[in-house]
């Protein structure tokens, strides 16, 4: 297997040569370090990549973040400083096959004293058994592992792998950015921009360095066809059509909408909250990004008031899935309407952060023996499950006064279930339980 990047590394203190047919965003990769516009919480003097890079730290990493903000460039100028074979894969195209084909090519690369990084591209999309093929000659030190990922790692990565690369998230790109990036592209394509069309391509870009560069090729084309080297807002308009209806000078940015459509719902008014559901659509929105939004508000702001609100909301999903778009868009729309007029309470939510919080901030603390199980004999003996209640034993299906946390922690009430919806009867209920572990308790004293 080639090095498929070989051409794309020029050697040390060297220019690549620039192909002149490229998107301009590939023209305008960054060739080093100082051309790296962004990320200057990582980059900039003292930073942890800058220090690794000036101590040439070789080490596996992982880059987290949005499209466009320089994850794959990073990655190549880690190969470049500390000249290295390069070796890119895509997680969507490539399998165990292709991996043990870069780990016999890494072989013989290091037979011949030279270093090779493998750099895989939505890593997120690798499955278990695929990160398990190269983790050994990660370990080993055969490979220096780069991962590319729009996706928490923490959720799609394996420990294994995660705990032997350093994770560096990537920041969408400022305006500041995205302004400084416009007059790089000015300078290389001779082509200025107008005020006013500067700010659409900022607006429209949402962070993403890729996407203002492609916008502004398009917009450039279109301006050299009517013989003008200044790329005005017509001409941005002329080239992107209807997708610039969400960035127009009304600042419909599309995060916006997105907390416009969340606090709609979560306010209990069902007209706004479509509202926005259907502006965001129009906007050129994916419905299958709504649909994570939509059950994530489900989940968050109504919780146990109304369970079927979670129900509702996965089905409009799976709908949207088999019927997809324009069909599909209905049961979502439907969802929307469901959750702004549901009861609403936060309880869950704000149980499930105290309750992380505790833990992190808190010792590990051991499980009790009595809640402990012994499917062994020396489980048994060693007392694991002994005096354990179980619970469909006891009268009502209720062991009252057992204790549930570990024997040296406090019992702390991380849920408080609201009045609304079905949590009054969950209220009702605890306060009940409640009476029967106070009432067991005086009996023991």
């Amino acid at each position: 297997m080639s090095d498929l990047f070989a051409s794309d590394l020029p050697s040390h203190g060297a220019t690549a040569p620039v192909d002149e047919s490229a998107p301009l965003a590939e023209r305008l990769r960054p060739q080093n370090l100082s051309e790296v516009i962004g990320q200057k919480h990582l980059l900039g003097e003292g930073q942890p990549l800058a220090v690794a890079f000036a101590q040439r730290r070789m080490h596996s990493m992982i880059f987290w973040g949005p499209p466009g903000v320089g994850k794959t460039t990073l990655a190549r100028l880690v190969a470049h400083s500390f000249d290295a074979q390069f070796v890119a894969l895509s997680a969507v195209l490539s399998g165990v096959k292709e991996i043990r084909e870069v780990v016999e090519q890494a072989q013989i690369w290091k037979a011949q004293g030279r270093q090779t990084i493998l750099f895989v591209d939505e890593v997120h999309r690798f499955n278990k058994s695929q990160q398990d093929a190269f983790l050994p000659h990660v370990e080993s030190g055969l490979l220096t592992f780069i991962g590319a990922t729009t996706e928490n790692p923490s959720f799609e990565v394996n420990n294994a792998l995660l705990s032997r690369a350093a994770v560096y998230v990537l920041q969408s790109l400022s305006e500041q950015d995205l302004a400084d990036l416009v007059v790089r592209a000015s300078e290389a394509t001779q082509y200025t921009v107008a005020p006013d069309a500067q700010t659409i391509l900022i607006e429209s870009a949402d962070g993403d360095a890729r996407r203002l560069l492609n916008h502004f090729e398009q917009a450039m084309h279109v301006a050299r066809s009517h013989k003008q080297t200044q790329i005005s807002a017509e001409h941005l308009k002329a080239s992107l059509g209807a997708t610039l209806r969400r960035f127009d000078a009304g600042g419909e940015a599309f995060y916006d909408q997105i907390s416009a459509l969340h606090k709609s719902v979560r306010g209990s008014n069902p007209d706004a909250a479509l509202y926005w559901f259907c502006r965001m659509l129009d906007g050129g929105t994916d419905p299958r990004y709504l649909a994570r939004r939509i059950v994530r508000m489900a989940w968050e702001d109504i919780g146990l008031a109304d369970p079927r609100a979670m129900q509702i909301c996965n089905d409009a999903a799976q709908t949207y899935e088999r019927l997809g778009s324009p069909e599909g868009e209905l049961a979502l729309a439907q969802a929307v309407l469901y959750l702004a007029v549901a009861a609403k309470s936060n309880a869950g939510y704000m149980a499930y952060n105290q309750a992380r919080a505790w833990v992190k901030q808190d010792g590990s603390r051991p499980v009790p023996l009595h809640l402990r199980n012994a499917p062994t004999k020396l489980m048994k003996e060693l007392d694991y499950g002994k005096n354990y209640r179980y619970a469909h034993d006891e009268a009502g299906g209720y062991a009252a006064g057992e204790n549930y946390f570990p024997d040296d922690m406090p019992q702390v009430n991380f849920y408080q279930p609201t009045e609304r919806g079905l949590e009054h009867k969950i209220k009702e209920k605890l306060a009940y339980l409640k009476s029967l572990d106070e009432q067991a308790q005086s009996g023991k004293s």
